[in-house]
């Protein structure tokens, strides 16, 4: 049967919007790894001069797609091969719905150097910690905190599952995607992202768990990987897989928030510090045994204790 015009018009913009449906994806769409294109970012999206973010090896601007219009967030990366790894990590695992869609990523020379261009979705929900804080009196509750870390957990178990630690999960890198009460949390920067097929090297805490069930932080909080709570026994336990029933109880955290509003930044840069020193390969590290070490903080803690008459198998450090 022969087609008429108005339907092979039709068929040849179907095969276009097909071709082009992995640079334009609505929100939770998985995004298809595309090849790296070579010619220049300008010829398909309007750049800006405006700052949305920094990542721990490159700025992040504003820019608009010429065709659609819609506006995206651009990450410039000097070539190398620790910047390939990097855009293969977050292009790799973009699938995941709550991990910020890689659109596409160019290859050009910017200011005569070799540079690799990421066009992201833009998070335009800001930071998890700010939208708690602009909450002000409005209490957030037990039940919000138990699906804000589901979402973290599912974008972890996500990579897990691909063999990537992202190694870098802190409040500047967990985005929403808009201001929106229904907006979608996001995780973002994959600068520190290692892939590896060894077990431990999977199991650093990668996130920060301030509200979750006591019984569940101390299992989180092992310092040894064979005794700490998996991704997988973390996505499964009652506080996570059943958030329905978590209890409505206030936190105090928006108050908590707002009053040390000002201290904030110092507390990101010593949570950015902590992370540093966790990204560390476990063949590479050997944890002394407390009981025999010699560590001048350690014995003065256990004369101390042994002076209030504490006994002495209860000496150790005490996180708090």
């Amino acid at each position: 049967m022969e087609q008429s015009e108005d339907q092979q018009e039709a068929l040849v913009k179907t095969q276009e919007d097909s071709k082009s449906s992995s640079r334009h994806l609505p929100a939770g769409a998985a995004p298809v790894r595309g090849e790296i294109k070579k010619h220049a970012v300008t010829d398909d999206y309007k750049t800006s001069k405006r700052v949305l973010g920094l990542g721990i090896n490159g700025k992040v601007m504003e820019c608009f797609h010429k065709v659609t219009g819609r506006k995206c967030a651009l990450k410039l990366l000097h070539d190398s091969p620790k910047a390939r790894q990097e855009v293969d990590h977050h292009w790799r695992a973009s699938g995941c719905p709550h991990i910020v869609h890689v659109l596409d990523v160019y290859e050009n020379i910017h200011h005569g150097k070799r540079c690799l261009l990421i066009i992201m979705e833009c998070m335009e929900g800001g930071e998890l910690f700010s939208r708690i804080q602009e909450r002000g009196d409005q209490a957030f509750t037990e039940k919000e905190a138990s699906e804000i870390m589901r979402d973290i957990g599912t974008a972890i178990q996500h990579l897990h599952g691909m063999n990537i630690a992202h190694r870098d999960v802190k409040p500047e890198n967990l985005l929403y995607t808009s201001k929106e009460k229904d907006a979608v949390l996001k995780l973002t920067d994959f600068g520190f992202a290692k892939e590896t097929t060894v077990q431990n090297a999977l199991q650093t805490p990668c996130y920060t768990p301030y509200y979750v069930a006591k019984q569940l932080i101390r299992l989180l909080l092992k310092t040894d990987p064979t005794e700490r709570m998996t991704i997988s026994q973390f996505m499964n336990h009652p506080w996570i897989n059943q958030s329905m029933v978590v209890p409505p109880t206030p936190l105090h955290t928006a108050r908590v928030l707002q009053e040390d509003k000002d201290h904030w930044d110092e507390v990101k840069e010593e949570m950015t510090s902590a992370l540093a020193t966790m990204r560390v390969d476990y063949d590479q590290v050997k944890i002394k045994d407390l009981k025999t070490s010699n560590n001048r903080l350690l014995n003065k803690r256990r004369k101390k204790q042994k002076q209030g008459g504490t006994s002495s198998a209860s000496a150790g450090c005490n996180n708090q």
